[in-house]
């Protein structure tokens, strides 16, 4: 069933992905289209990798080229990635070129001790901090690793920057979950409760447009190509 998509400042419940008709492209003036990479060889959709740099599996290369499907062959202004390797090859798939600005900014938070462990791993290895986590993920110090305060802090300011000096057209970003739902929550103004139901799935497509006095979700979480 079709709902209503999320306007900034008054946000409404997110729409789902699935099933949505695929808008991508079929709305006039300058989109920016997040891409969440593809699975990778550590096994993304279950491990915590933030700074560990692994590579895009066959799998997740077979994903990025749907989505290069999905989008039709859109013409973008400028293709950003962060500057690890699974977002960098993602973009390159998805962006049909090699001419992808890599931003140290928008590299996923770094989750230092819990580098590559699953969450059961990590609840057996370091049950404090887990719990902790869970009851206060919005602040929450990574052992050895990132605050998620500060982590967001970085996104955001990486985003304005990029805003301010981008090329006029549609954007395309390839990046990871971490900076998606950041930089979603700012562009949209998002309260806690849409906070808690976004959703940014593995090799998914979010697309957001300029409105007066905001910007507007076009699509979120869309994964019906994969």
């Amino acid at each position: 069933m079709k709902r209503d998509v999320i306007s900034s400042p008054h946000p409404h419940p997110l729409p789902e992905g699935e099933g949505r008709r695929a808008i991508v492209g079929s709305e006039q003036g300058t989109q920016l289209i997040f891409v969440r990479h593809g699975e990778t060889d550590g096994e993304s959709s279950v491990r915590y990798h933030g700074r560990n740099d692994v590579p895009l599996s066959a799998t997740g290369r077979l994903q990025m080229r749907r989505v290069a499907a999905a989008l039709d062959g859109r013409p973008f202004a400028a293709v950003y990635a962060s500057t690890l390797s699974r977002a960098v090859e993602a973009a390159r798939i998805v962006g049909g070129t090699d001419a992808v600005r890599c931003l140290p900014g928008f590299d996923e938070i770094h989750f230092g001790d819990w580098e590559g462990l699953t969450a059961a791993e990590i609840h057996d290895r370091d049950p404090d901090h887990f719990a902790r986590w869970q009851q206060h993920a919005g602040d929450f110090q990574f052992p050895g690793g990132e605050s998620t305060a500060g982590f967001r802090d970085r996104v955001v300011r990486t985003l304005h920057a990029v805003l301010a000096a981008a090329p006029a057209g549609d954007l395309l970003f390839v990046v990871h979950k971490g900076v998606i739902r950041s930089v979603l929550v700012e562009l949209l103004q998002l309260d806690e409760p849409a906070r808690q139901a976004l959703r940014v799935e593995l090799a998914s497509i979010h697309a957001v447009k300029r409105r007066a006095g905001g910007w507007q979700a076009l699509v979120l979480d869309r994964t019906d190509h994969v």
